[in-house]
């Protein structure tokens, strides 16, 4: 059995397809066992980007699920899914992002999937509830979604079931991906008992939206750099209407920075503070401004009881705080 299909195996869903890496294409067959979902999927010598900081856009009606922006590779190299809310397959059920890890000098894709609790991620700070373990966006009871203020952006959508909870890396960012260099974390008791539940594929409509941005020439790395022009939509595939956003919000933060490095001359922008507001919670996201995603906020405080002071001479974009440990 090659190496490959010995990491597959002790991954359930890790996915491994021929790929050209750094010295050409390898064909690898993978046995398929019953318990491990097992597909077609990825296995590169380079290690895909860092995650890119964006604004979640509003949530489209009840019932979707937030299912966070991740780098995936195809023929032209690493590109941007972006994130997007999404209708789950049936109720109960939550998302498992997928990650990259690096296992013995490779860097190899695990899959996405629904099931009735989130599993290992990577340590992943995905952001919106995903900061690295479980979910704190929500929970399902008595068959409706119950969704955390603090980090779901509501737009004009009026929400019934509603708390508050205070959570840690409300925004993404830092390494994509899994292993030295990266994310150093492994799995949990929780997180290897969820590998072995019941899993369910990404929906038609989430498959869709990736092919679509497989396809989007301004997604992939090459292109960008990095950092992609659409970052996250509030449909799957609603890629035109995140474009117009994003541009946009380019152009209001392009003007902001012309406004602190010359203060004294006139901006058309500066008579508008309000469409840019500095909290993640809901109401930072009007419903008269939709489309209007990026916000400076701060990240609000874990809710551990260890203390996080404040530096005496906060930067302008304060660094993203220390990863919350469960």
């Amino acid at each position: 059995m090659s190496r490959l299909s010995r990491l597959a195996l002790a991954s359930p869903h890790l996915l491994v397809i021929p790929a050209f890496v750094a010295f050409g294409a390898m064909a690898v067959s993978i046995p398929t066992p019953a318990s491990a979902q097992i597909a077609l999927g990825v296995s590169v010598a380079v290690a895909p980007p860092p995650l890119i900081e964006y604004d979640q856009p509003p949530l489209p009606g009840p019932g979707y699920l937030w299912t966070p922006g991740y780098w995936a590779y195809g023929d032209a190299g690493y590109y941007w899914v972006p994130g997007t809310w999404a209708e789950p397959p049936a109720v109960g059920l939550l998302w498992t992002p997928p990650y990259w890890g690096f296992v013995n000098g490779a860097y190899l894709f695990n899959a996405g999937y629904w099931g009735a609790t989130v599993g290992f991620y990577g340590g992943i700070n995905y952001g919106f509830g995903f900061g690295g373990f479980g979910y704190e966006g929500g929970f399902w009871r008595d068959g409706a979604f119950n969704y955390n203020r603090a980090v779901n952006n509501f737009g004009g959508v009026h929400i019934t079931n509603v708390y508050n909870r205070t959570v840690v890396n409300v925004r993404p960012g830092g390494a994509a991906f899994n292993g030295r260099g990266g994310i150093d974390r492994r799995p949990m008791p929780a997180e290897l008992a969820a590998a072995h539940d019941r899993h369910i594929d990404p929906t038609p409509a989430q498959v869709q939206h990736r092919e679509a941005a497989a396809h989007n020439e301004a997604l992939r790395a090459s292109v960008n750099h990095g950092h992609p022009a659409i970052t996250a939509t509030s449909r799957p595939g609603d890629f035109s209407h995140a474009a117009e956003a994003s541009h946009a919000a380019a152009t209001h933060e392009t003007e902001a920075h012309r406004a602190a490095e010359h203060p004294g001359a006139a901006h058309p922008t500066a008579s508008h503070p309000a469409s840019h507001p500095t909290t993640h919670h809901a109401a930072a996201h009007p419903a008269s401004h939709p489309t209007t995603y990026h916000t400076a906020a701060p990240h609000p405080m874990a809710p551990h009881p260890a203390p996080h002071p404040a530096a005496p001479h906060p930067a302008p974009h304060p660094a993203a705080p220390p990863p919350h440990h469960h």
